[in-house]
């Protein structure tokens, strides 16, 4: 890392060019991410691409931006955090160009792939170039939460972004803009922004990059062609049986490699793993959450691509007002109870989503439950981040934010894939029950059933089988917030059992110190307040009695 002297001789003309170039590197990505679900049912209608065609135009990206992500990091401490940075924004943009040209569903995904990649060149250099260019303390601080409050105002203003130009122009634009705003970052990170690099940086860790990928990808395979060519298929079971052996291996490379891309010792650490299990659990019900959730409003409901952006933006405010304060109160009192009782307020919230209904509006429908789970993430996100950092060495934490950060993105793949099971095995099912008597050939009945959506062309058809296409995708969507609250459930509950509060415990040790021995806890009549109030006034007698020694 780039040691605090050397930062503290950039100029401020420097540090201000920098910290504008890696705000808007960085958000290029955030809007990318917000805006894509959006368009979603967009692009369905023009590719024909069906519920497997929309999750592998996001899980595509995930797949190599999840599995890379620490291996990006590493590429930039080695050989240049400027330089690969650069590297992965040309990529990003040459992938963005190329997805707005897809003439075709594969086109797409695999141009997706690609960004996946340029995106993990691209995600850890922003608030390491940061830390290099601006010396530790007050500067560097001011300088991260300008970029956190940038990045925010993104995910607030991009999908109102989004929505207008799906609506207004064609989903094609959501690609589009990324490209000049790609082209000014460029420009200012080779022009005005400093190079640093790792003075002694650990090599990459090749052969756990490619394993991890190769276990997401045939998991996310398997996971998403099953409902489609069949479970029993030899794609689809040769797919989940070499991400599962993948996965072991990859595991087996980190014990054995001398410079492991994640070094399994970090899980020694309770809060550790505690943190990144709850991590997985509500990402897991907010991504699946949105997904769904805006293909619902818009083909279901009938909202536009833009009014589906304006839905979400109570979530990305609240995160922006209330994060920063819910943050530093799990610092005073500990995080266990913010991040349990954020995961169980994510779970009220979809569990709320599964009262929707195609009719519903969206005061009394859909911005209760936002809200409810909005609190719920404003609740666990900081805490949750800070205390992946400060339960590992210091030498660590910055691998430990981005596996976590790594984390949220397979919380992400895994939650498209599974839930996209549940929602096309329950809408199956219950479009079959509800067509039961109406006019439709065997052919129809296939035809409709394979479009899981709720988007199936019901042109010329009885409106009786409109309702029940809207009917069977209301049951297969509340099925999936089912599944999805009952994640962010187990991750609040794995909060409330593993994760331990360390000021509490250091407040512990302190009581215990002064506890008389021979005496049980009921026997103690002191509080545990008043203990700790007469071991600062001993303190304070021992230094003033030190004091007056010297």
């Amino acid at each position: 890392m780039q040691h605090t002297s050397e930062a503290a001789g950039h100029s401020p003309a420097t540090r201000q060019w920098t910290l504008v170039a890696t705000i808007l590197a960085s958000g290029v990505v955030f809007l990318d991410s917000t805006v894509v679900n959006l368009a979603l049912p967009s692009i369905d209608r023009q590719l024909d691409a069906g519920l497997s065609g929309l999750q592998w135009i996001v899980d595509g990206y995930l797949v190599t931006l999840a599995a890379l992500l620490i291996l990006g990091g590493s590429l930039g401490d080695r050989h240049g955090r400027r330089r690969v940075m650069v590297i992965g924004l040309v990529g990003f943009g040459l992938a963005s160009l190329a997805c707005g040209l897809a003439p075709s569903l594969p086109w797409l995904v695999g141009a997706r792939l690609v960004q996946g990649v340029a995106g993990a060149l691209m995600v850890p250099g922003s608030l390491a170039i940061l830390r290099a260019t601006f010396p530790e303390g007050e500067a560097r601080g001011k300088a991260i939460g300008q970029w956190s409050g940038w990045s925010g105002i993104t995910t607030v203003v991009g999908p109102l972004l989004g929505g207008w130009l799906v609506d207004a122009l064609s989903w094609r634009w959501i690609f589009f803009i990324n490209v000049p705003i790609i082209a000014l970052a460029v420009f200012m990170l080779a022009r005005r922004v400093p190079e640093s690099r790792d003075a002694a940086p650990a090599a990459p860790d090749w052969l756990g990059a490619a394993t991890i990928t190769l276990a997401l990808a045939g998991i996310a395979y398997g996971l998403i062609e099953g409902p489609v060519a069949g479970w029993d298929s030899p794609l689809v079971v040769g797919g989940l049986v070499v991400g599962v052996l993948a996965l072991a291996l990859f595991l087996l490379v980190e014990a054995r490699v001398r410079q492991p891309m994640v070094p399994l010792s970090l899980f020694g650490s309770r809060n550790f793993s505690a943190a990144n299990l709850t991590t997985l659990g509500v990402y897991f019900g907010l991504y699946g959450a949105t997904f769904f959730l805006v293909i619902y409003v818009q083909n279901v409901m009938g909202y536009s691509a833009l009014i589906a952006g304006l839905m979400l933006a109570p979530i990305s405010v609240m995160l922006l007002l209330f994060s920063p304060f819910l943050g530093r109160f799990a610092g005073r009192y500990g995080p266990r109870f913010f991040m349990a009782a954020g995961g169980l307020l994510c779970a009220l919230g979809l569990l709320a989503f599964t009262q929707l209904e195609p009719g519903s509006s969206y005061w009394t429908g859909l911005l209760p439950p936002l809200l409810i789970f909005g609190l719920g993430l404003c609740s666990t996100v900081a805490p949750l981040t800070n205390t992946v950092v400060s339960s590992v060495p210091d030498r660590h934490s910055g691998l430990a934010a981005a596996f976590n950060n790594a984390v949220s993105r397979v919380a992400a793949l895994l939650a498209i894939a599974l839930l996209g099971v549940v929602v096309s095995v329950t809408f199956g099912s219950a479009l079959e029950q509800r067509t039961v008597g109406l006019p439709l050939s065997a052919e129809e009945r296939a035809s409709l059933a394979q479009d899981p959506t709720g988007a199936a062309d019901v042109a010329g058809l009885p409106a009786a089988v409109q309702r029940a296409v809207d009917d069977a995708y209301t049951a297969a969507f509340r099925r999936a917030m089912l599944v999805a609250a009952l994640a962010a459930a187990l991750g609040g509950g794995v909060a409330v059992v593993a994760v331990r509060d360390p000021a509490r415990e250091q407040a512990s040790r302190r009581d215990a110190a002064f506890r008389p021995r021979g005496r049980g806890p009921s026997e103690y009549k002191q509080s545990r307040e008043t203990q700790y109030r007469k071991a600062q006034f001993m303190g304070r007698q021992r230094e003033s009695k030190h004091k007056r020694s010297r």
